[in-house]
């Protein structure tokens, strides 16, 4: 619903970051205020296609401008949690990018800076305001019952960039562009882990909860990888992950839950469909099953909605939060540590990073 007042929003990181900036412009109770980009030349680019008055190439003046209320992080992974960190202290509401950082050090920081600063940090685990998801997770929460299993799995697809050339939004960019200082894909398993990674351990938790251990396999082939893990809930679910990158199809994403009132079976779609996923809800009780249309599947927006109504009317979280995004991270190093070693690792004991 709209307010009387505005969340006046700052978006720090303008490559894909420039999709968000039609959404604030739509959106009721935000407003565009202000663009953030160390490139002059490609800030000015994209302040002028959008119309956006205000722009910074340093993050820091920009956090210093009092009108500013929140900022939404989308920069490169290692810039998540400090610049977090920074906005925090600058007395910022932060929606930051997933993942949430890339230690689990650097996190428990942030977790210590949320709570100091009273402000809120919401991580972009957009997924969570799919409706498909939404309706699954509330028939896991209030009619399943007890878990039994989950499995889900995320396989991106070499034939996906045929679909978003023609579906993401034009970047903008030139050939002066500044990099970070160290390529971020230069350790593959690295960045699949924690750019695709994380994903799919928010999806498995936002269905069956805390994640206490995990066993994880590596397989290595023709320039493909696959992590199958093997992984136990805090409330007794059996869980199996499937990461697979690339795989020769089309993008395939989705999950199985079985329980004791039912089961959920749900096929996910590449997100630049702006398409809820597809689920299935078997009720025991009357040996019927329930297919949740989804009509509106523009999570990216969804999530900005949660997200304001936060701020502005002390609404209840539904998004991911800074203990969310630890516990993503906890898992996703203690599945790297795993394939490492081959043997079981519970998130407890881990510390360090992908």
């Amino acid at each position: 619903m709209a307010s009387s007042k505005k969340v006046r929003v700052a978006i720090i990181g303008l490559g894909f970051g420039a999709e968000f900036i039609p959404i604030y412009q739509r959106h009721p109770n935000a407003e565009m205020y202000a663009i953030c980009r160390r490139n002059e030349k490609e800030l000015n680019a994209c302040g002028d296609r959008f119309g956006i008055k205000t722009r910074y190439t340093d993050y820091a003046k920009l956090l210093a401008d009092p009108n500013v209320d929140a900022v939404h992080i989308n920069s490169p992974i290692p810039d998540h949690a400090p610049q977090s960190l920074a906005a925090l202290q600058a007395g910022k509401h932060v929606l930051s990018e997933k993942p949430l950082g890339i230690t689990i050090e650097e996190v428990l920081a942030l977790k210590d800076a949320v709570g100091r600063s009273g402000k809120v940090l919401q991580v972009g685990h957009m997924k969570r305001f799919d409706q498909g998801l939404q309706a699954a997770k509330l028939f896991v929460d209030t009619e399943m019952g007890e878990l039994l299993a989950l499995k889900a799995w995320y396989c991106d697809s070499t034939h996906r960039y045929a679909m978003t050339e023609a579906t993401q939004p034009l970047i903008v960019a030139s050939a002066s562009r500044r990099k970070p200082p160290q390529d971020p894909k230069a350790d593959m398993r690295r960045y699949l882990m924690l750019a695709h990674g994380c994903h799919l351990v928010d999806t498995a938790r936002y269905l069956a909860g805390a994640i206490v251990a995990v066993q994880a396999r590596l397989a290595e082939r023709f320039g493909a990888r696959c992590w199958f893990v093997d992984t136990e809930f805090a409330n007794g679910t059996l869980g199996h992950l499937d990461l697979t990158v690339a795989v020769r199809m089309d993008w395939h994403e989705g999950f199985q839950v079985y329980g004791q009132n039912g089961s959920v079976i749900a096929k996910t779609y590449n997100p630049w469909f702006y398409k809820s996923s597809d689920v299935e809800i078997f009720h025991e009780k009357d040996a019927t099953t329930r297919r949740p249309l989804g009509a509106d599947g523009h999570f990216y927006r969804r999530q900005v909605e949660g997200f304001a109504d936060v701020i502005l009317n002390g609404a209840m979280m539904t998004g991911a939060n800074v203990n969310d995004g630890l516990e993503s991270i906890r898992a996703m190093v203690a599945i790297a540590r795993s394939a490492e070693s081959g043997k079981p690792v519970r998130l407890a004991d881990v510390e360090g990073g992908v």
